[in-house]
């Protein structure tokens, strides 16, 4: 696997095949300049911390906690999704640092100029989803800080249908106009935006730490807690039952970013940022992420007598100023989030769709409009349900485009790219009117395994074959490794060329 520096691709596409190519082509779609490609491993690493400190994730482990393991088991889990995660981060950004090019683009080549609006829609959508959850998680902190200040002033009656009062939706508003004016100002807006704040999110982790240590009597008490799963306790001999399909959540919670990590990398000085920026940026966080969870997740027993797995709610309950500093840092970890991991994707995305008629921030104000629509505080009812059905349930999606990815990339193509082609109709990867239904067959030979445990995680299904059940926990890994087989084999017995 080559890992050389960034080579000069052209700003605009050629017409030399005489068909109409704007239909493929915008400014914001267009391969990065090498005027452009400016970030550095320490911009790369600080956008990770700013992805990585937030909510969601620090859910991960505090979920799992909840679920019955103990904090090692937890931590250790984190952990160990994220170097695996890590592998298609590296692999599939490496495309991106090359030639500059969007991750809606990139599909082009495994999936043809037309279909590779599919993977892309559906990266997007699940990125709509995630802008939702992280609307909610930073408008209901706002709505704690206005409680807190007012001895609960805000507290209402919750409205018919949505199922929250009126305040919280106000709050929800609020925060979601916010993230739009930096949706409106650009990609740039967003990367100072992560450089700024990544230092004081470290700060505002170590601080909830020591409040854990405090008043948690150390970190042996906490840590030391058996889980479950062990003789005598409540989920006796069930550990491996639940580890399968969380260590899958756990991927499945970055393998979002392990498609669009292109709209990043493409923006790189050269490999070895993008390798080191993200070897640095991705699993250390996470891992000082989970630690902080579980410390404080078991100090809330401690102090409370009972777990806060919700590091909102427990901002909440602290009162006073350490309360409305704790919540305002929670909004700044969700803002940094949000904008970089569950905007630019389904922006580019949907400016894939029609170049000509959506641009970036266009995008940008389509995803904003969808995670309005999914009401988002409804996949966070419980930590069973976030877990397992809302992460579990798309890494379904996504691990088969990964796979497909990377099998093109690097198994059929050995890492060339015709980048001009990217941009014209009847050109390389045209196939069949835009189509190449050798991709989109392996992506659904990818899916199959796993939609009967799906249905039945979900209720559609009462009971399904316990081998598709067991499928479902390992969806990602199942996908990926099954789509990128299927396609490079179809590929080759097909005899399809790689780019010279």
């Amino acid at each position: 696997m080559p890992m050389t520096d960034n080579e000069t691709t052209p700003k605009t596409p050629t017409h030399d095949h005489g068909a109409d190519s704007t239909q493929l082509w915008n400014a914001d779609l267009a391969p990065t300049q090498e005027s452009q490609r400016t970030w550095t491993w320490v911009n790369i690493s600080a956008l990770w911390i700013g992805m990585a400190v937030c909510v969601p994730a620090y859910l991960l482990a505090s979920g799992l906690i909840a679920q019955g393991m103990s904090g090692w088991q937890a931590m250790s889990t984190v952990l160990l999704g994220n170097l695996i995660v890590l592998v298609p981060m590296l692999l599939i950004g490496h495309a991106g640092a090359r030639y500059g090019v969007p991750f809606p683009v990139l599909l082009r080549a495994p999936f043809g100029t037309i279909g590779a609006r599919l993977p892309g829609l559906l990266r997007g959508l699940v990125a709509c989803g995630w802008f939702g959850i992280q609307t909610w998680v930073g408008g209901f902190a706002m709505y704690q800080i206005l409680n807190a200040v007012s001895g609960q002033a805000f507290i209402g009656e919750p409205l018919p249908f949505i199922d929250i009062d009126t305040a919280q939706l106000i709050c929800f508003l609020v925060f979601w106009t916010v993230q739009v004016y930096f949706i409106a100002n650009g990609i740039e807006s967003i990367r100072w935006l992560e450089t700024f704040a990544a230092p004081l999110l470290i700060l505002a982790a170590l601080a909830l730490l020591v409040w854990a240590y405090v008043n948690g009597g150390g970190f042996g008490s906490m840590l030391n807690q058996p889980s479950e799963f062990v003789a005598g306790g409540t989920r006796e001999g069930q550990f491996w039952r639940v580890f399968w399909p969380s260590l899958t959540a756990m991927v499945g919670f970055w393998s979002t970013l392990s498609l669009n990590i292109p709209d990043f990398t493409r923006f790189a000085r050269s490999q070895r940022d993008q390798v080191i920026g993200q070897a640095i940026g991705l699993p250390l966080p996470m891992a000082m992420l989970a630690f902080v969870s579980v410390a404080v997740t078991s100090a809330t027993v401690v102090v409370f007598g009972e777990t806060i797995w919700d590091p909102v709610v427990l901002a909440g309950r602290l009162g006073g100023t350490a309360a409305i500093l704790g919540l305002v840092f929670l909004l700044l970890a969700t803002l940094t989030t949000n904008l970089a991991a569950n905007v630019v994707a389904p922006a580019n995305g949907f400016s894939n769709i029609a170049p000509r008629h959506i641009s970036f921030k266009m995008g940008g104000y389509i995803t904003a409009g969808l995670g309005i629509a999914i009401m988002p505080w409804k996949l966070l009812e419980s930590a069973g349900s976030y877990l397992f059905v809302w992460l579990v349930g798309y890494s379904s999606l996504l691990g088969p485009i990964a796979g497909i990815l990377i099998s093109d990339y690097f198994f059929v193509r050995r890492c060339r790219l015709n980048t001009s082609a990217f941009y014209q109709r009847n050109g390389e990867y045209e196939y069949h009117k835009g189509w190449n239904l050798y991709g989109l067959l392996a992506l659904l030979l990818g899916i199959a395994p796993s939609i009967a445990g799906f249905l039945t995680a979900i209720g559609v299904l009462d009971n399904a074959p316990a081998l598709l059940v067991r499928i479902y926990d390992y969806a990602w890994f199942v996908g990926a490794f099954t789509a990128g087989v299927f396609y490079y084999l179809f590929m080759r017995l097909n005899r399809q060329p790689t780019q010279k």
